[in-house]
């Protein structure tokens, strides 16, 4: 179901459990995503960017198992839960222009994920050392943040890693030298 980038506005519509795609970014869809969003369990590709979701992503966002995609850039998303190191075929994950202030070390199991994008939120603290461990990834994108002290070495080990973005952050320390040196 495609019903991207037209003037829809509302709740997310739960009646669509069945469906292995829904696209809805683009549109006015206001509230939060509700707990009930573990009965799209066959989803595979999810797309809420630029709407007006709100609150946290729920934990049971853990639950969607076969999702592949998700996009939930431009909303005003405050909290990624830990349940997200739980999508196992996680390729792509946009949670960019958020509110969020912190990463789930969690991430770190999201072993298939090939593209992260984190970025323009309000996001403190470190770069967790799990990060390192996302050994598929293609494209990491953390700039733009609150981010401090220094990048973890782990970060050496991504060695599918083409396109790495920690700009406009308070990052300090040396940059890590290749693992394979």
């Amino acid at each position: 179901l495609n019903l991207a980038s037209n003037d829809l506005t509302g709740e997310i519509p739960y009646w669509i459990d069945q469906l292995i795609e829904l696209r809805l970014g683009g549109n006015q869809i206001s509230g939060e995503i509700l707990p009930i969003i573990s009965n799209f369990s066959s989803l595979q590709y999810l797309d809420l960017s630029s709407n007006q979701l709100t609150g946290d992503i729920p934990a049971e966002i853990g639950n969607l198992s076969k999702i592949e995609y998700l996009y939930l850039s431009s909303n005003q998303f405050t909290k990624i839960p830990a349940e997200i190191g739980n999508l196992s075929y996680l390729k792509k994950l946009n949670i960019a222009s958020n509110l969020l202030s912190s990463i789930p070390p969690e991430l770190g199991n999201l072993y298939n994920l090939e593209i992260l994008d984190l970025s323009n939120n309000n996001i403190a603290g470190e770069i967790p050392i799990e990060i390192g461990h996302l050994y598929n990834l293609r494209t990491l994108s953390i700039n733009d943040n609150l981010l401090s002290g220094s990048i973890p070495s782990d970060i050496s080990y991504l060695s599918k890693l083409i396109y790495l973005n920690l700009s406009e952050n308070q990052l300090s320390g040396s940059i890590p030298l290749d693992a394979n040196n």
